[in-house]
């Protein structure tokens, strides 16, 4: 089963984690749970994880941090192998919060097994970082394809 973990304030992680939900559930058993709720519990019993999450002050978003703070040491040495991928909602780069999570789930010896989506949303004013985000249809339909990408590889035992 492909996990979908998320974290949004503004909408955009959210629409891109969604999207790529409904791509995956034309594949295989798909969860998607926002990074509050979830368990050690929830990632094992999944076999793949997408994280979507916006990038704020060049680093991933402090409630998705939290969500590693609080999952990783239960989780250490018991989802070595399996698959991930991450989706990043940037205002100007997204290289950041893309590297920061990359390391923090070396930790957890997941593998990488498509490149990171970042989509720049170009918010660069305080009233545009903290408006309500609309993604662009064009990144909506990659997270799509990578959701269906990730749920049939997982479904087939590819990863």
């Amino acid at each position: 089963m492909l996990m979908i973990l998320w974290y949004s304030r503004t909408g955009a992680s959210q629409a891109l984690a969604e999207a790529a939900y409904a791509g995956a559930l034309a594949e295989g058993p798909v969860r998607l749970l926002h990074a509050a709720e979830a368990r050690p519990e929830d990632l094992i019993a999944a076999s793949g994880y997408l994280f979507t999450c916006p990038e704020n002050l060049g680093t991933m978003a402090g409630a998705m941090k939290e969500f590693f703070d609080r999952t990783y040491y239960p989780l250490l040495g018991r989802i070595e192998g399996r698959a991930y991928a991450a989706v990043i909602a940037a205002g100007s780069d997204g290289s950041g919060a893309l590297m920061q999570l990359d390391r923090i789930v070396k930790g957890w010896r997941l593998r990488r097994i498509a490149d990171g989506i970042v989509v720049n949303l170009g918010s660069q004013t305080p009233e545009e970082i903290f408006a309500p985000k609309t993604v662009p249809t064009v990144s909506l339909q990659k997270c799509r394809e990578l959701g269906q990408a990730m749920a049939a590889g997982l479904t087939m035992g590819a990863f």
